[in-house]
């Protein structure tokens, strides 16, 4: 369900976030980027694989271990493996559908 949450992520630079089952998006327009949706998309499956619980573990892990090793919180946000899968392939509206358990894995440096 995507829910268009504008006073939640007014004062961020976050333009969608996925808290399973739900994708908040920032403004309304973009409830047509398809690209958006697809890179949410992407973490509500992530967050299927690992019984959600685990993937937040996991997502808060490994952000704070990036942010240790490289000192910037931006660059430790792109370091982690959902991340890293989902911008790879956000822009393949037909990823979802060949995407293969655990894709994340590959990503993990």
């Amino acid at each position: 369900m995507i829910i268009v949450c504008q006073k939640l992520l007014k004062n961020t630079k976050i333009n969608g976030i996925t808290l399973y089952p739900f994708i908040f998006i920032k403004n309304p327009e973009d409830k047509r980027n398809r690209v958006l949706l697809n890179h949410e998309k992407i973490h509500l499956r992530q967050q299927l694989e690992l019984l959600i619980i685990f993937f937040y573990f996991a997502y808060i892990t490994e952000y704070y271990y990036h942010l240790f090793i490289l000192k910037n919180a931006h660059k430790a946000y792109l370091a982690i493996s959902f991340e890293r899968e989902a911008y790879a392939n956000e822009h393949d509206l037909d990823y979802l559908k060949k995407r293969r358990f655990w894709s994340f894995w590959k990503y993990l440096k």
